[in-house]
């Protein structure tokens, strides 16, 4: 988006729709987060290995973490210039801080964040993967839902 000209048809539309989206994934990861605390923990399989076990954890760590930073950069990118972040139309995200300059810093932070994210997010899919077609066991399915335990 960053390299969009004024000129091109997605110069207005798509930031807004974006911001949007983001702003609904932050609500979406909120609500996650609730459920993940208030639900009792899921154990790892007897069988796996103590750096399986390891590699889970930090991943996950990883990835909220990862989220975090990106809404925070996010939310600093769209608005910096003082203004709020409308979302939809339906409501507006109030700007609290503002900070001559900062969206430059935040966008370079969101960008690398976003790429490392999708890396942890093909890595996460390749894990589960790896457990149900080569390992064959229930971790996969027990992510889904869908274990037979």
């Amino acid at each position: 988006m960053v390299e969009l000209d004024y000129y091109h048809q997605w110069y207005q539309t798509a930031p807004h729709w974006h911001r949007s989206f983001g702003v609904l994934l932050i609500i979406i990861t909120m609500f996650r987060l609730i459920i993940k605390v208030s639900q009792s923990k899921v154990e790892p399989l007897i069988n796996h290995k103590v750096w399986e076990k390891f590699l889970a954890k930090l991943i996950h760590l990883a990835l909220y973490f990862g989220l975090l930073v990106l809404f925070v950069s996010g939310y600093l990118i769209s608005t910096a210039d003082g203004e709020s972040i409308k979302v939809f139309n339906w409501f507006e995200l109030p700007a609290i801080l503002e900070f001559d300059d900062s969206d430059d810093l935040a966008g370079l932070i969101h960008k690398w964040v976003a790429y490392l994210l999708i890396g942890l997010v093909v890595f996460h899919v390749l894990g589960a993967l790896k457990h149900h077609f080569i390992d064959k066991d229930e971790t996969l399915l027990r992510m889904i839902g869908r274990s037979k335990k």
